[in-house]
C-alpha cells in the first residue's frame, strides 16, 4: 500500500467522526485558519469561548485573534503565536486533570488525537488567524492555468485544478441520450421524449449541445422548474397553517416567481421586488404582487390567538427566512442570545426584525389586519362586467332621482329599485368571487422595535432602529435623509456588488441544483458552523462573474449583472457538468459525496419531477404554465382529523375535494399544499411540510417509496396510459414496442440482455392477467378513458410499464 494510499484511507475515517478539512490538512505543514482551525474551534470552543458575550466564560473569545492572544485576568495567555508551552489554551486541552480539561468533559465534545495535534502544529508555527472565508468581500479570482482537451470553460480549469491537487482525473463525457435527458431534467424538470433525443443524437453541428442549452432556457417550463425550488425557500403553500389551517390563494405571486425566472429578471431585482416592490416609486401591480414572498409565512385564524405574540412570530419568519436565503446565515441563533457561533448580536438580530416592523398588520385573523392588505385580481371579463353594472347602477339611480311624485309612479320607483337590487347581488357575488393575493404594505407612523428578552414578544428591553450587521458592509444612507430605513434600503443593500454573502449564497444554491450538492454543502450555513466549500476558488469565481460577467468574445445572447441564466449556461457547458456519472467501487471510496467533482453528478429526482415524468411519458400531464393550485388523487380521509369539527364546511381547504379532468394531471408544482397534512406523495419523497423556509431537502431511500410508485394511482394510471401509448406504436412488433416503452422512460434503447428481460416479463404478465377480472381491477384505476380493447394485452404491458417506471434509472437524474 502506498504512502498516499494510507494517507487516503486515513482521512476517510477521519470525514466519519470529524470533517475531511481538518483531516486532509493535518498532513500539509501549512495550516489555513479557515479551513483547518477555525472548524476545529467552532466545533468544540465558540460554546464557551465564542461571540456570545453573556455566555462566555473566563473572558476568553478565541475567534478573534486579539483575545485569543491577550492576557486574561488570570494573567495566562490562550494563545502564544509559536510558544506551545506559554500557550494556556493547550495546557488545558492536553490536561490529564479532568478539572483543568478543555473542552470540559460536560459538554460531551472532546477533541480527537488528530485534531490536537493540529492545533499544537498551528501554534507552534505562529497560530496565523484571519477573518471567516464567507465575511471577506468576493474578489475574482484569478483563472487557473489549467490546459486540457477536456476543459470547455473556465469552470473545467477550477475544478481540474482541485482534482490535479488531488492527483485525480476527470472521467469522460456522458453518452448523449443520458446527457440530453439529463439536461432536460435539470433545465425543464421533464423527460425529452424518443424525438428530441433523436433530433439531438442525430444533430451534426459542432455547438449542437450549446443550442439544445439555449433552446430549453427559453422554454416556458424553464421557469417553472427554478420556480420550484424557490417555492421551498419562500415556505409557499395553500393554506394558512397552525391549528385551522384554513386555505389561501398565493397563486399570482407563484405565476409571478415563474415569470421572473423566464423572463431572466436580474437577480438583484428579483431580491429587491419581492422584498420591498411596494416601497419602489409608483410600484406597479406586478412589483406589488411579487412582496408575496413574506406573506408565505403560515398565520394564525385562532379566535384566542393573541395578536402580538402572533405579529412577532410572523417578523421573526421573515428575519429568519431573509438570513437563511440571500445571507445563508441561522440568524435565527440569535433572536434569544447573541450568536454562539457568528459575529452576529442578539441586539443586531432585532435590528434587521426593525426592517420589518412596519408593515401594515396586527397579527389577528385576514380580516382583521395579518392577511391584509390583499391585492384584489379581477380577469378581464370581471372588470368588464363590473364596470357595466356600475354603470347600468348609476344611470338607474339617475332615473329614480327624475321619477316625480304620485301614485302614478310607484310601479316604475319599484321596478328601478328591484333592478338596483339585483345589480348589488350581482355586483356583490362578482366581487366576492374576484381573486386577491396578500401583498406587502408600509405604515405611515414608524412602529418603535425593542430586543425581546429571550425573544418573548412581551418581554421589551431596548429600543432599536433598522440597521444591519456590523460585521458586514455597511448600508448606505443619504446624508440628508431624516427617514429611517426600510425594507428597499435592506434589498438594496443585500445586492450591493460588494456584499460578502449574498452572490456567493445564490450561485451556490444554483450549483445544488445542477449538481446534488453545492460547492458548499450547507446551502443554508455560511457561518463557522456551516462546512467550507469544496472549492473555494471556484466559488468565488462565480459569485464574481454573477455580479460582474466577463462575456468578451462569447458568442451568447445579451448578458447582464445578476444573469441567472448566464449562470446555468455556464454551469451545464462545463465539462464537469457533462461527466458521465458511472463511478468506479474504488472512485465511490475515494469521493463518496463527489466533492471533488471527478464525475457526473447522479441523485433521486424531486418528488414533484417523479410525478411529472410519469405523467409526461405517458401522454397525461398538461402542461398549462400557471393557474390555481389543483387537487390530484390522494387517500380518503386524509384531512379529516384535522378539519375543523362540526362545521368544517364553512371553512376553505377543511374537506378535500379532488380535482377532476385535466386539473388531475397538472404538473407536481400545481398540486394543494396543506401545510399540516402535505401531498402524501410528496412527504414520502421528502418534499417539506412547507412550514418554514427550506433551502435542502434531505433525500432518504425507503420501502414506502417504492409502494408509492407501484400503487399511488397516479403511477398506476401513467402506466396504463404509458402502455396504450406503446400499444398504438406503428410497430406491432413486440421488440419495437418494448425498445420504445424502455426508450420513453430512459431516453435510450435497451441492451440485449436487457430485451430478453422484457420479453420475460410481457410474456408472464399476459399470463397473469388472463383473468378478465384480475385485468379489469387494474385497468379501473384512474379517471382516464381505457382505450385499448385488449383487456389481457394491456394489463400486461401496464405491468410492463410500472415496473420501468420503478427502476432506479428512471427515478434517478443520472
Amino acid at each position: 500500500m502506498s504512502d498516499r494510499t494510507t494517507w487516503l484511507l486515513c482521512t476517510l475515517a477521519f470525514v466519519a467522526v470529524g470533517g475531511i478539512d481538518s483531516a486532509s490538512s493535518a498532513h500539509s505543514a501549512e495550516y489555513d485558519f479557515n479551513r483547518d482551525i477555525r472548524p476545529i474551534l467552532s466545533n468544540h470552543c465558540f460554546q464557551c469561548h465564542g461571540p456570545d458575550e453573556q455566555k462566555r466564560e473566563g473572558g476568553l473569545r478565541l475567534d478573534v485573534a486579539q483575545s485569543a492572544t491577550a492576557t486574561l485576568e488570570s494573567g495566562a495567555i490562550a494563545v502564544v503565536p509559536g510558544d506551545l508551552h506559554q500557550s494556556a489554551m493547550m495546557e488545558r486541552i492536553l490536561s490529564d486533570d479532568d478539572s483543568l480539561l478543555m473542552p470540559p468533559a460536560e459538554i460531551n465534545k472532546p477533541l480527537t488525537e488528530t485534531q490536537k495535534e493540529i492545533l499544537k502544529k498551528w501554534i507552534a508555527d505562529g497560530a496565523r488567524w484571519s477573518d471567516h472565508w464567507a465575511f471577506t468581500p468576493v474578489s475574482r479570482p484569478d483563472v487557473p492555468q489549467q490546459n486540457s482537451l477536456w476543459i470547455r470553460n473556465d469552470i473545467d480549469r477550477f475544478v481540474l485544478e482541485e482534482l490535479v491537487q488531488h492527483d485525480w482525473q476527470p472521467v469522460e463525457e456522458e453518452g448523449p441520450r443520458i446527457l440530453v435527458r439529463r439536461l432536460y431534467l435539470d433545465l425543464l424538470g421533464l423527460p425529452p421524449s424518443p424525438a428530441e433525443v433523436e433530433s439531438f443524437v442525430h444533430d451534426d453541428r459542432d455547438d449542437a449541445y450549446e443550442q439544445m442549452v439555449e433552446e430549453l432556457l427559453a422554454s416556458p417550463h424553464f421557469g417553472e422548474r427554478m420556480a420550484l425550488q424557490w417555492l421551498d425557500a419562500s415556505r409557499f403553500a395553500d393554506t394558512n397553517g397552525y391549528h385551522l389551517d384554513n386555505g389561501r390563494d398565493m397563486s399570482a405571486w407563484r405565476a409571478w416567481v415563474i415569470k421572473a425566472y423566464n423572463d431572466n429578471m436580474p437577480f438583484d431585482q428579483f431580491t429587491i421586488e419581492q422584498l420591498a416592490g411596494d416601497l419602489l416609486q409608483n410600484a406597479t401591480e406586478t412589483q406589488l404582487i411579487a412582496t408575496g414572498f413574506h406573506r408565505n409565512h403560515m398565520i394564525n385564524f385562532e379566535g384566542g390567538a393573541i395578536p402580538d405574540e402572533y405579529h412577532n412570530a410572523y417578523i421573526v419568519d421573515r428575519v429568519n427566512t431573509t438570513g437563511a436565503v440571500w445571507m445563508g446565515m441561522t440568524v435565527a441563533c440569535a433572536q434569544c442570545h447573541d450568536h454562539k457561533y457568528d459575529p452576529l448580536t442578539q441586539r443586531e438580530y432585532y435590528q434587521l426584525y426593525a426592517f420589518f416592523n412596519n408593515i401594515d398588520e396586527k397579527g389577528l385573523d385576514g380580516n382583521q389586519g395579518n392577511a391584509q392588505p390583499l391585492l384584489r385580481l379581477p380577469t378581464s371579463d370581471q372588470q368588464q362586467r363590473l364596470s357595466a353594472i356600475a354603470s347600468e347602477m348609476t344611470a338607474l339611480n339617475e332615473s329614480l332621482g327624475q321619477v316625480s311624485d304620485g301614485p302614478e309612479t310607484e310601479a316604475a320607483t319599484n321596478n328601478i329599485k328591484e333592478q338596483l337590487a339585483s345589480l348589488q347581488k350581482e355586483k356583490d357575488g362578482l366581487e366576492s368571487a374576484v381573486p386577491s393575493t396578500m401583498v406587502m404594505r408600509e405604515r405611515a407612523e414608524m412602529r418603535d422595535t425593542f430586543v425581546l428578552e429571550r425573544g418573548q414578544y412581551d418581554q421589551i428591553k431596548d429600543k432599536v432602529v433598522p440597521a444591519v450587521p456590523s460585521f458586514l458592509p455597511a448600508i448606505e444612507v443619504q446624508a440628508d435623509s431624516r427617514q429611517s430605513l426600510n425594507r428597499l434600503d435592506l434589498a438594496k443593500w443585500l445586492v450591493r456588488a460588494d456584499h460578502p454573502l449574498t452572490a456567493r449564497v445564490a450561485v451556490n444554491r444554483l450549483w445544488q441544483s445542477l449538481f446534488g450538492i453545492g460547492l458548499v454543502k450547507t446551502v443554508e450555513d455560511f457561518g463557522s458552523q456551516g462546512e467550507q466549500p469544496s472549492n473555494h476558488a471556484l466559488l468565488d469565481w462565480l459569485a464574481a462573474e454573477f455580479v460582474n460577467p466577463s462575456v468578451e468574445g462569447l458568442n451568447q445572447p445579451e448578458i447582464h449583472a445578476w444573469d441567472i441564466k448566464h449562470m446555468i449556461r455556464l454551469m451545464v457547458t462545463s465539462a464537469t457538468y457533462r461527466q458521465t456519472s458511472r463511478v468506479s467501487p474504488e472512485s465511490y471510496a475515494r469521493d463518496p459525496e463527489n466533492r471533488w467533482l471527478a464525475r457526473g453528478a447522479r441523485f433521486r429526482l424531486p418528488a414533484e419531477l417523479l410525478r411529472d415524468q410519469a405523467l409526461a411519458v405517458s401522454g397525461l400531464l398538461k402542461q398549462n404554465v400557471g393557474g390555481p393550485s389543483v387537487s390530484p388523487y390522494q387517500p380518503d380521509g386524509l384531512w379529516q382529523e384535522l378539519s375543523s369539527r362540526g362545521d368544517s364546511k364553512n371553512w376553505t381547504a377543511q374537506e378535500f375535494t379532488q380535482s377532476h379532468g385535466d386539473d388531475l394531471y397538472r404538473r407536481g408544482m400545481y398540486t394543494f399544499w396543506k401545510r399540516t397534512s402535505p401531498p402524501p406523495m410528496m412527504t414520502t419523497f421528502d418534499a417539506p411540510d412547507r412550514e418554514t423556509c427550506t433551502l435542502q431537502r434531505s433525500r432518504t431511500n425507503t420501502p414506502l417509496q417504492a409502494l408509492v410508485l407501484m400503487n399511488d394511482p397516479v403511477f398506476v394510471e401513467a402506466a396504463r396510459k404509458m402502455a396504450e401509448k406503446v400499444l398504438q406504436e406503428e410497430s406491432t412488433s413486440r421488440d419495437a414496442r418494448l425498445s420504445l416503452a424502455m426508450q420513453l422512460v430512459t431516453a435510450r434503447p435497451p441492451s440485449a440482455t436487457e430485451l430478453e428481460v422484457l420479453q420475460r416479463m410481457i410474456e408472464d404478465f399476459s399470463k397473469e392477467y388472463a383473468d378478465a377480472e384480475k385485468a379489469a381491477e387494474l385497468l379501473k384505476v384512474g379517471e382516464a378513458p381505457v382505450l385499448w380493447q385488449d383487456a389481457t394485452e394491456l394489463a400486461a404491458w401496464t405491468m410492463l410499464c410500472s415496473a420501468l417506471l420503478n427502476l432506479d434509472e428512471v427515478v434517478t437524474r443520472n
